[in-house]
């Protein structure tokens, strides 16, 4: 596999087109650490890490409204990709949606939104837009 973040995301996609109400992926630090993202910004309902094996796994229970069953989570979008990454500095970081959104970046002080990037003047790499 040549894209585990691309994987991840296409995982949850999948889930939620299907109905799925929890979804399992393989683990590493940085899918550890979107989803916590996703979580504290309420895109998903729960997680669990599950540490069986070599890699591990993750438990993502995904978040749907009651009345229309639609999913929390409308769309997700890689932008860096192995073979083009997309870097952006404080000054011209991405608003999605108008700020409805979120731009998920790897920084140096770790993984946060594009909302969290700003407020501590880092810049990175955007790896994914959710909305």
């Amino acid at each position: 596999m040549t894209d585990p973040i691309a994987d991840y995301l296409t995982r949850l996609r999948n889930a939620m087109k299907a109905g799925h109400r929890i979804v399992e992926i393989p683990s590493s630090k940085m899918k550890r650490e979107i989803t916590k993202v996703l979580h504290d910004k309420g895109y998903i309902q729960s997680y669990k890490f599950v540490d069986e094996g070599v890699q591990g796994s993750i438990k993502i229970a995904l978040k749907y409204n009651p009345a229309t069953k639609a999913s929390a989570i409308v769309k997700l979008e890689r932008i860096s990709k192995p073979g083009l990454r997309k870097y952006a500095s404080v000054d011209e970081m991405p608003r999605v949606l108008n700020g409805l959104g979120i731009a998920i970046l790897s920084t140096s002080k770790g993984i946060m939104t594009d909302k969290e990037a700003r407020n501590q003047n880092v810049g990175g790499e955007v790896l994914c837009h959710v909305y």
